[in-house]
């Protein structure tokens, strides 16, 4: 009995150090932190890329670098941030993701060094393998300014005197950029393309937790009025609306072919795409697909 025992230990002892990816041909967990500047902006970016993520075990973490509390033409200040702060706790149940707001106010957001501190601090406790943010060329300041930001932590996350407070990344991060429709100073380059149709309903599940935003303050700086009253009709309204936001265009069309195939590529009904900032890793293909393991593994 006693030699039955010392097998089964070593089989468990085994299976643990199999699963927790240290073995040799197992693929770690891959850690994943968006940036956006205000509480829906990394779902609306990123969330079918989460849900992707997060069904295949991997870590994300979506941060706001606002609190979003001038979102809103009815309300604000306080009420509209705790809301908005309810929305997000919401969307991390939803989704399987980390969710974190920052207590800068919304249209206020400036390239500190404060707030890059932030930044690196929070790459670094998450241990990010992958960091992505917006280009900063945009319609809002504070869409810039994160963008701004997270380009300036880039490479500083690995420099241990700054920040020492806490510990460098061994290695710098793969920086990416989200999609967006600006053409100056130059156009968004798709590099990275994935297909999010299987995820599609889990994303539009993400952004109706934002009540506050997509049936309130969005479709009233639209002029909208179409927005039914009822939660599944209201449901219904959002996803016809994202599909028209996630139409493929024929550079996105040319980016999935890349790395799906063609045959794939013009099955491909939704799509989310992201550009490699230089500031970061500079990865080969074939280290993209080990770290966007939904990617075809070739």
């Amino acid at each position: 009995m006693k030699n039955i025992g010392i097998v089964l230990l070593l089989l468990l002892n085994t299976l643990v150090y199999a699963q927790s990816g240290s073995g040799a041909g197992q693929s770690k967990q891959i850690r994943v932190i968006v940036f956006g500047a205000h509480p829906d902006d990394c779902d609306i970016t990123t969330g079918g890329l989460a849900a992707l993520y997060v069904s295949m075990g991997h870590a994300v973490k979506f941060v706001s670098l606002t609190n979003g509390d001038m979102g809103h033409q009815k309300i604000g200040g306080g009420e509209l941030a705790a809301r908005r702060l309810n929305e997000t706790r919401e969307v991390a149940r939803r989704l399987g993701v980390t969710y974190e707001v920052l207590e800068n106010h919304d249209g206020e957001l400036m390239p500190t060094l404060e707030n890059r501190m932030a930044v690196i601090r929070r790459i670094r406790e998450w241990k990010a393998d992958i960091v992505i943010a917006p280009r900063p060329n945009d319609y809002h300041p504070d869409h810039r300014y994160t963008g701004v930001l997270v380009q300036d932590a880039a490479y500083m996350v690995i420099v241990p005197n700054v920040l020492s407070s806490v510990p460098p990344l061994p290695d710098n991060p793969l920086f990416l950029y989200v999609s967006d429709r600006f053409e100056r100073p130059n156009p968004f380059r798709p590099d990275i393309t994935v297909d999010i149709s299987s995820v599609f309903t889990k994303k539009i599940d993400a952004l109706d937790a934002h009540v506050s935003q997509f049936y309130e303050w969005l479709a009233w700086t639209e002029h909208d009025t179409s927005v039914p009253a009822g939660a599944s009709d209201r449901k219904k309204w959002l996803t016809n609306k994202m599909q028209s936001w996630h139409n493929i265009s024929p550079a996105f069309r040319s980016s999935l072919e890349k790395w799906y195939g063609k045959d794939r590529a013009v099955k491909v009904a939704q799509a989310e795409a992201f550009e490699i900032c230089e500031y970061g890793m500079s990865p080969t293909d074939a280290e993209i697909r080990r770290l966007f393991p939904m990617l075809p593994q070739n």
